[in-house]
């Protein structure tokens, strides 16, 4: 059987990455992408595109009989700051556009899911180096909350209903393609750009504010090696801790004077740093690394060198 793939959310910094290689492996008409907008950018002008409300069950339905779809991968989100200036409709939003996916995969009308958890997840309590796959979780802000309560639900569906879902814990995601999307770890994407533009930059976390990051490359190949393995290699059905690389803002400087020597940062933490100081600053990914073969390929070096290439030309 053919395999027909639906992404709600593809205009999003991951989506667009994501969509881009999906066509690349599965074909421009097996693979679907949508979003609440029709913009005028490759996801939309390259292959099938459709403008859909990730909270309108009867769209989404639509569409996988439409395509007859067979894999969705859910990507629309509210992401951790932007969450926490509009809870309400982030809480509605993120748990909702998750129920109809679910519960469309509990009716059989697909048959595969992927849905994206976060390093949000943990709180202030969490082990802060080296984070466990099992380990407290009580976070604090909306988009932490909505992720952790949304692991539980499709933990609950595969168990109760058989629903095949599948799921990663991103850390920072870096990325030279699409502009910051209002994360806690956009800094590390927004340096970059401010380097070449400005030779200076304004940090919004503190210089020793170390977090778990991964390049954009090794997170879109994770997230297609999850939905590709044998479902009896998925042992964990909540969400799997991913790992790449971590950092502060004064190793990513450090990094970059590298390459443009008269480079500068300056440090003014605000409302985000709260939020950085709430999550690990390492985590323990042993069990997708056991399980279905997870590996990471950059590091800050490489990562840093890829980067300023991409962005200067």
């Amino acid at each position: 059987m053919t395999t027909k793939i639906l992404i709600i959310g593809a205009c999003g910094q991951i989506g667009t990455e994501l969509t881009t290689q999906l066509r690349l492996q599965y074909g421009v008409e097996n693979v679907v992408a949508s979003d609440i907008r029709k913009l005028n950018n490759d996801i939309v002008n390259t292959g099938i595109f459709e403008v859909v409300n990730a909270l309108d069950y009867n769209q989404i339905e639509h569409l996988i009989e439409k395509y007859q779809i067979t894999d969705v991968y859910l990507m629309a989100a509210l992401l951790s700051a932007t969450a926490e200036k509009n809870p309400a409709f982030a809480w509605d939003l993120n748990m909702n556009s998750l129920f109809h996916v679910l519960n469309l995969a509990k009716a059989g009308k697909i048959k595969k899911i992927f849905w994206p958890s976060s390093i949000a997840v943990f709180g202030p309590t969490t082990p802060r180096e080296n984070t466990p796959q099992y380990t407290i979780m009580e976070p604090t802000t909306v988009y932490g909350i909505s992720k952790q309560t949304g692991e539980r639900w499709c933990e609950y569906y595969h168990h109760q209903y058989g629903v095949d879902v599948r799921s990663i814990r991103y850390p920072g995601l870096i990325s030279w393609t699409s502009e910051p999307g209002g994360g806690t770890t956009d800094y590390a994407v927004d340096i970059y750009h401010k380097a070449l533009e400005d030779g200076n930059y304004e940090c919004f976390l503190r210089d020793d504010s170390k977090l778990p990051m991964m390049y954009m490359e090794d997170a879109i190949r994770a997230t297609i090696k999850i939905m590709q393995a044998d479902a009896e290699a998925i042992k964990i059905r909540s969400s799997y801790n991913l790992a790449g690389i971590s950092f502060t803002p004064a190793e990513i400087a450090a990094e970059i004077t590298k390459h443009i020597p008269d480079f500068t940062i300056s440090y003014n933490p605000d409302f985000r740093q709260k939020i950085a100081d709430s999550w690990p600053a390492s985590i323990d990914d042993s069990r997708a690394r056991t399980d279905w073969g997870w590996n990471h390929r950059y590091d800050l070096a490489s990562m840093t060198q890829v980067m300023l290439d991409n962005l200067r030309k």
